[in-house]
């Protein structure tokens, strides 16, 4: 059996609520980015992905659809569906951990903890989350470098105690072992399988640094930087906050979007 037919005899993890066109899709986009469907390669049809996925060609059109739009794929008239010749750049419009999105430049990034503690909630932290007044939440503070600068200041938040364990069993069975990794909470959890989000918002507002975050990262008080405040949540309810405050420093972080 080949590398492709080993992929694609996978069984397809569909999420609560999630269209079985966007599962597909997944499969897909995950096969062409880890490099089992080769740059410029020829997709099997649409008939052979059904059947190895187990689903209509109706629902692996509209997929292949969506990788189109995308920029994954190309459709040459009579000859078949193509993977692009380069792949577009992940931008904010994926959840994935920040230093992944950082390093797109091909720079090397490390992720530097600053502290891993057991705090009360407050009121920006148990609005996002969900969470009553009595909750404690752990709060993971780290800077993210690159080539040895500090570029980004990551504050990650999650539930503690039953709150965090009622919503996800498998991130609390994991979540302090996945604290001391050097890498993000959010790459730290997703390594071991535990994070199986279903829906997440970034939103994206400016602002300036602050005298304390600014000495982390090597800028005046003043000075400006992105402030990009993420969201995700299982199947539960909403279970990960993310506050990930960004220098000039970390150049472009692209959004890539697609013709309506």
């Amino acid at each position: 059996m080949t590398a492709t037919q080993q992929f694609l005899d996978r069984p397809l993890t569909v999420s609560v609520g999630q269209p079985l066109r966007v599962a597909v899709y997944s499969r897909l986009a995950e096969g062409i980015r880890a490099g089992i469907f080769p740059l410029a390669s020829a997709l099997p049809r649409e008939t052979e992905l059904g059947a190895a996925l187990g689903v209509s060609r109706t629902v692996v059109r509209e997929a292949l659809m969506l990788l189109e739009e995308d920029g994954l794929i190309s459709t040459r008239r009579g000859v078949g569906r193509f993977v692009a010749d380069a792949l577009p750049v992940v931008g904010l419009e994926e959840l994935r951990p920040l230093e992944e999105a950082l390093a797109d430049a091909g720079d090397d990034v490390g992720v530097r903890q600053l502290e891993f503690v057991l705090q009360p909630s407050t009121d920006f932290v148990g609005g996002r989350l969900g969470l009553d007044a009595e909750a404690n939440t752990w709060f993971r503070e780290s800077v993210i470098e690159r080539a040895g600068e500090p570029v980004a200041l990551l504050q990650e938040h999650l539930p503690a105690g039953r709150y965090l364990s009622d919503i996800s069993t498998p991130i609390a069975a994991v979540l302090e072992e996945a604290a001391g990794d050097a890498s993000s909470l959010l790459a730290a959890l997703a390594q071991r399988g535990a994070a199986s989000f279903v829906s997440a918002v970034c939103e994206v507002t400016a602002g300036v640094v602050g005298s304390s975050r600014g000495e982390l990262l090597g800028l005046d008080e003043t000075d400006p930087v992105l402030i990009l405040t993420q969201t995700a949540s299982v199947a539960a309810g909403p279970v990960y906050l993310a506050k990930c405050i960004v220098s000039a420093k970390a150049g472009v972080l692209s959004v890539v979007q697609t013709a309506q």
